[in-house]
């Protein structure tokens, strides 16, 4: 395949793969951490993307860079991706008490997010509140949490379930020892 075939054919791909999932040039800029500008340029063929910016590309968009050149992004195999323990995108780290393994899809932000939560004894993660109408499931999977929203607390232990208002500020602690937690981000 030719150079000037492979970039009109990954620019096509790309602007293909990006209406598919009803994705303005904005929100993949955002999800992906690409300009809007090149964003543009790359779909127009007037721009080739670096490697890092394909990386961020395929991941945003949630396909791999061999199906941007030899099929159509839509023919996938039907396991999707596997992101190893070691890949996986953490947001805070273990210096800060608390570690956020980000489990959700980049297309899924602002939607429904998944996230692995670990705490160090006694170590806690305050928010400020999220869009309105946003909600949160935790699930304790060992230790015990505190879950506070808008000045009320609750105790959960291992195998139990909250859903709370994240709307507003709350917060989650560890209580007396380490703690992990599945998190389940909703909104309106």
């Amino acid at each position: 395949m030719a150079d000037d075939e492979i970039s009109k054919r990954l620019a096509s791909r790309l602007k293909e793969a990006r209406q598919s999932r009803s994705l303005s040039l904005e929100a993949l800029a955002k999800l992906s951490g690409v300009s809007k500008s090149m964003l543009s340029q790359i779909e127009r063929g007037g721009s080739s993307p670096t490697v890092a910016s394909m990386w961020n590309l395929t991941k945003a968009l949630d396909i791999d860079f061999s199906g941007l050149l030899d099929g159509s992004p839509n023919e996938r195999s039907p396991i999707r991706e596997v992101i190893r323990a070691e890949q996986t995108p953490v947001i805070m780290s273990h210096g800060k008490g608390c570690m956020i393994r980000i489990l959700s899809a980049p297309k899924s932000v602002g939607e429904t997010e998944v996230y692995d939560l670990e705490f160090e004894a006694n170590a806690s993660l305050n928010s400020e509140p999220h869009r309105s109408g946003c909600m949160e499931n935790l699930t304790v999977i060992s230790g015990t949490l505190e879950v506070t929203t808008d000045g009320v607390t609750e105790i959960i232990s291992k195998g139990d379930t909250i859903r709370y208002v994240a709307d507003r500020p709350h917060s989650i602690q560890a209580k007396k020892r380490k703690a992990r937690a599945i998190l389940i981000v909703t909104g309106s």
